[in-house]
């Protein structure tokens, strides 16, 4: 019996786009890398959950290719003084990548949060029109 390899899927998702990577346990060697404005043609569907979904399934049909049997799991959010959730993209990415055959070890969060905060963009009066 083989032993089954074990990798880790980062995905950030943020509101204007999703992107899938995977690689190798030790995050070294990328096995598979997909983001939803691969798999569509319009730019504005780039975040929303179906390309989501379709990369996933994607990356993971190459992961299954290349002997990866279960993954860990890494979800992320823009973070910062963004949004610290990740967007809709994110929990369909994951349900697809469980119906393409990986088995899913750990889900982890890993969106950067700032411990006293980051300056935001536009400078002291703020964004002018």
């Amino acid at each position: 019996m083989t032993k089954e390899r074990v990798g880790i899927a980062n995905i950030y998702s943020s509101k204007n786009n999703t992107i899938i990577h995977i690689t190798d346990i030790t995050g070294a060697e990328t096995i598979a890398r997909v983001s939803g404005g691969m798999v569509t043609k319009n730019d504005r569907d780039k975040g929303n959950p179906f390309p989501a979904m379709l990369a996933a399934k994607r990356a993971a049909e190459e992961a299954i290719n290349k002997g990866i049997m279960k993954v860990s799991v890494k979800v992320r959010g823009p973070g910062g003084h963004k949004s610290k959730s990740p967007s809709k993209g994110a929990q369909p990415a994951i349900r697809s990548l469980v119906r393409a055959g990986l088995r899913i070890v750990e889900i982890e969060d890993v969106t950067p949060i700032p411990h006293d905060t980051t300056r935001k963009k536009g400078g002291r009066r703020g964004r002018r029109l």
